[in-house]
């Protein structure tokens, strides 16, 4: 049905309130780059409106430190363009500290705790390779 693959690859080790902040983060980064995945709006049968939604499902993946950082460098090696969330940015509250803590990292020392891609679907499975279903 689709050529493409949306995939999120969170670290296994997060508590649930951090891996739903994340998941959210992220999805909105593949989004921004993406904004053809949207549908319609969706409409209950008393005519309320609500929000579009994401055409195309959404595979949530966990991975341990190490794997997500290959992960991201396969990313990276492939030319992929990805929504990458670090464990820094939990320190932060607003945007401008976001990317001003993200800054402070390379790809080689940055403590990837999600990252979110959306591509051809042989390149994402190659990509997020050794990552698992999320539980």
């Amino acid at each position: 049905m689709f050529d493409t693959k949306f995939a999120i690859v969170l670290r296994d080790d997060l508590p649930v309130w951090q891996k739903l902040n994340v998941t959210a983060f992220l999805t909105s980064g593949v989004v921004a780059q993406f904004p053809d995945i949207i549908g319609e709006p969706y409409r209950d049968r008393a005519g309320n409106v609500y929000n579009p939604l994401s055409i195309q499902p959404v595979i949530v993946l966990c991975a341990d430190q190490a794997t997500l950082g290959a992960i991201h460098s396969r990313a990276l090696e492939r030319g992929v363009t990805s929504s990458l969330y670090v464990e820094e940015m939990f320190s932060t509250g607003f945007d401008a500290a976001n990317r001003a803590v993200f800054a402070e990292f390379a790809p080689e020392d940055a403590k990837v705790v999600g990252i979110a891609l959306r591509a051809d679907k042989k390149t994402v499975d190659k990509i997020t390779k050794g990552a698992r279903m999320h539980p």
